[in-house]
């Protein structure tokens, strides 16, 4: 063979070689590419592997079910309200679960394109629509975020539709802590932070109205009206927070930690009824003690009542639309706390009870309770210690309300501090109480129940310390720990589902429900929030 036979033949051979690699790497560059992207994805992301609509199919089943329940003052929709309704019940019936009640399941997850900094929670109106408060909840990272702001997203991806900036703490000075979440029946939202409020309109973001509350024995600085929510004759009914006189911290653990840490002396707080479409200040009534929890709304004996959960006692008021007045029940008043136990969370009806957690702002002394009165007779009461006696070096630390089950006399306490989540047992006849299930379980959060009374649902948010030997509370005011969502039979706390664990959940947020079998678990400390979805597990 010749020299240049021998050349052409080398010629084809490289020739044929770059002409396979070529082929080859169109096929292997999307494979190393989708594996280099996958890198930071859990496996319940990697299973999702793209935005979850949910089931499509109930979306109007679902909205049909909420709007044959009553919630006069709010939107009616699955998730129209910060914590589902005037009562802040917890309680979404109308919300689906697609798993099989048996556990095999697998858990969908994706994270929302876009990034919300600081975000505490996630409410819906229509199908498709998420709306968002952000930049409320300071973080290591960022312990002067800016906001509060308001945000409309579509549903299963996370995409922004307009962002609404209300305040910028570095600006103003002003103190910002958690800010509720709730859209009115006419479809706007009421929203309040710090000593302001104002009117949005959720079509475009545009702020329609403003005006700014009374705050009390409190400076306009040390006063964050969180708490809000709306009576049966549509009248917005606010209550602020207090943050001790002398604290400069940020955020709604700023009373955690001046208050329940260091002992200092929060202002009383105030009521105050607000008109919901000219936010006109109607009527306003300080209140006897710091009321760090939010109130709830009730009818009883034909009046609008108001329950409040303060440091020392929980009381009911009444609010009388057409005197434009509030008014004390002086024959009402429960003293629930025990020598050591810190503030009530906010108060949960059960048919003819109001329930009360204990230690909501923390106790290194006593452990925390839950203690319910008859509401004709607060004198008529009964007491229970879930997890038993606090051991030595244990702290107790019990924020979020007591979840509630009416129809099935469920009651439920978690304890983050203890690690504890418990399902109690109320006799609606007697107030008697009896714990059915302790779970080593530990959660800042609410305690929510779905889906129809015989096959309820509880969704309960499980933290892991990243460092096994940390102490809970550095863990929790450092944010070095993970959290995954968990769903539970409610009437045993059995797990029928658990998903990874993700990047913490916003200390005392919520993992609401969605349309179509979804859930939204929003994270201050990551990128945005997570859509959820369950399913049962694949069969080989």
């Amino acid at each position: 063979m010749n020299k240049t036979i021998k050349i052409l033949l080398l010629v084809i051979i490289v020739v044929l070689v770059y002409i396979a690699y070529r082929l080859g790497w169109s096929v292997a560059d999307p494979l190393i590419s989708r594996q280099i992207n996958n890198i930071h994805l859990t496996p319940n992301q990697i299973a999702a592997n793209g935005p979850l609509p949910g089931e499509v199919s109930l979306y109007a089943k679902e909205l049909s079910c909420q709007q044959n329940i009553s919630t006069p003052g709010y939107y009616s929709s699955l998730n129209g309200a910060e914590i589902s309704d005037a009562q802040r019940s917890g309680l979404f019936p109308c919300a689906s679960f697609l798993g099989s009640h048996d556990g095999n399941n697998t858990v969908y997850a994706w994270r929302s394109v876009d990034d919300y900094p600081g975000i505490s929670y996630i409410n819906n109106r229509k199908p498709g629509e998420l709306f968002i408060v952000g930049g409320e909840y300071p973080t290591l990272e960022d312990p002067n975020m800016a906001g509060p702001f308001i945000a409309k997203a579509d549903a299963s991806t996370g995409k922004e539709i307009w962002r609404t900036y209300v305040d910028n703490l570095n600006a103003s000075k002003r103190w910002i802590g958690n800010a509720n979440l709730n859209i009115l029946e006419n479809g706007k939202i009421a929203f309040a932070w710090s000593n302001q409020i104002i009117l949005l309109d959720t079509d475009s973001g545009q702020i329609l109205k403003h005006n700014t509350l009374p705050t009390g024995d409190a400076p306009a600085n040390d006063a964050n009206f969180k708490h809000m929510t709306v009576a049966p004759d549509g009248t917005l009914i606010m209550k602020d927070q207090t943050r001790p006189a002398g604290c400069t911290l940020q955020g709604t653990m700023a009373i955690i930690k001046c208050a329940g840490e260091q002992g200092m002396t929060q202002p009383n707080s105030i009521l105050v009824a607000v008109d919901p479409d000219t936010l006109e200040i109607l009527a306003e009534f300080l209140l006897p003690e710091p009321a760090t929890a939010p109130h709830i709304i009730s009818m009883f004996e034909d009046k609008i009542a108001i329950y409040v959960g303060m440091d020392k006692s929980v009381r009911r008021y009444f609010w009388e639309p057409t005197a434009n007045k509030f008014s004390a029940d002086e024959s009402w008043a429960l003293y629930p706390m025990q020598e050591g136990q810190t503030t009530a969370t906010a108060p949960t009806l059960v048919g003819d009870w109001i329930a009360v957690q204990l230690n909501g702002i923390g106790s290194s002394t006593i452990a925390s309770s839950i203690v319910v009165a008859n509401l004709k007779d607060s004198a008529k009461k009964q007491i229970v210690f879930p997890f038993g006696e606090l051991k030595k070096g244990e702290w107790s630390f019990a924020p979020p309300k007591c979840g509630a089950d009416p129809e099935n006399s469920m009651i439920y306490s978690a304890d983050m501090g203890v690690g504890k989540v418990a399902g109690v047992k109320l006799n609606q006849e007697t107030g008697e109480l009896d714990v059915r299930f302790v779970l080593d379980n530990a959660t800042t959060t609410f305690q929510p129940v779905i889906g129809p009374a015989d096959k309820r649902i509880l969704l309960l948010t499980n933290m892991e310390k990243n460092v096994a030997k940390e102490p809970i509370k550095a863990a929790l005011f450092t944010g070095n720990y993970k959290e995954q969502l968990t769903w539970r039979n409610a009437a045993t706390g059995e797990i029928i589902a658990e998903s990874d664990f993700f990047e913490p959940l916003t200390i005392n947020s919520l993992t609401p429900p969605g349309f179509g079998g979804r859930f939204y678990f929003p994270t201050a400390v990551g990128k945005g929030f997570y859509v959820l979805q369950v399913g049962p597990a694949r069969t080989k």
